[in-house]
């Protein structure tokens, strides 16, 4: 719409001229700059002549996914799949492995075959449901707390009445959020205080696999000083998955999310 008072050509002349922003004062309406225009500048590339790399350096694992042994799934739903169940799993197939994506620490390998006979000190954290995938069903979100506030997440889909695990990562934990189809892991930063890193995992259909897309780190407002000792990292409590079209929508089981410790409107939930 253009401005009243001016004649079409001479509205698109001064719109072509520089930009311009409606003044808040004086005659309603009135044209007033906005300053230049920065220039662009293009992406330049340094040193085209380096050669391309023919295999890289390490293999962190992105790509690895790994079918859960003994787990079975009915119906291709998470939901009726238990937690602690699938993690025994995957450490009893895997007894002597203390790093990578199938890497336990011993003494949180033997707090969860006790999960059953001492819950309070299960450290395998109630699971999260999410279609991260796209395919119109829920994956499995499991969190594992270990020494040192680690935190192993791990995300796992059905196939074919099985379990396939498609993500793991440990590190020190502040945060888990969900945010669409993107999984967002909030790590401490232990050379750069007041700063964090963020890596979000997102479904690559070719891989079949989550791969971490984008990382970054961030400055975060500085906490106010306390004399009671941090609280364990937690995951935050994502919004329900839609249901399917035609079916009724599920009971919500979750609690209220509890307040934060320290009354910010950004709290730290407990999964439920």
């Amino acid at each position: 719409m253009r401005p009243r008072g001016l004649p079409f050509v001479a509205a698109v002349a001064l719109a072509v001229a520089a930009p311009f922003v409606l003044s808040g004062c004086g005659t309603e309406g009135e044209l007033k700059s906005a300053g230049a225009t920065p220039t662009a500048i293009g992406p330049v590339r340094l040193w085209p002549g380096l050669p391309p790399a023919t295999a890289p350096p390490l293999d962190y694992g992105e790509t690895d996914t790994q079918s859960v042994p003994g787990i079975k799934v009915p119906d291709n739903d998470v939901r009726r799949v238990d937690a602690v169940a699938v993690v025994k799993a995957e450490v009893a197939a895997h007894p002597d492995t203390y790093s990578g994506a199938d890497g336990m620490y011993e003494e949180t390998a033997r707090q969860i075959a006790r999960c059953t006979q001492e819950p309070a000190k299960c450290p395998v954290m109630e699971a999260y449901y999410r279609d991260l995938t796209g395919n119109g069903r829920d994956e499995l979100i499991v969190g594992i707390r270990m020494p040192d506030q680690q935190v192993g997440v791990r995300v796992y889909t059905a196939e074919n009445q099985g379990l396939t695990r498609i993500m793991a990562t440990v590190d020190q934990v502040i945060r888990v959020e969900l945010a669409g189809r993107d999984l967002i892991v909030r790590a401490a930063s232990a050379g750069i205080p007041g700063y964090e890193y963020r890596t979000a995992w997102s479904w690559d259909e070719q891989q079949r696999a989550m791969l971490p897309t984008r990382d970054e780190i961030v400055r975060v407002k500085p906490s106010a000083p306390s004399a009671s000792p941090a609280p364990e990292p937690r995951l935050v409590e994502p919004s329900p998955s839609p249901p399917p079209p035609g079916s009724s929508p599920e009971p919500e089981h979750a609690p209220t999310p509890p307040a934060s410790a320290s009354g910010s409107d950004d709290p730290l939930v407990e999964p439920s």
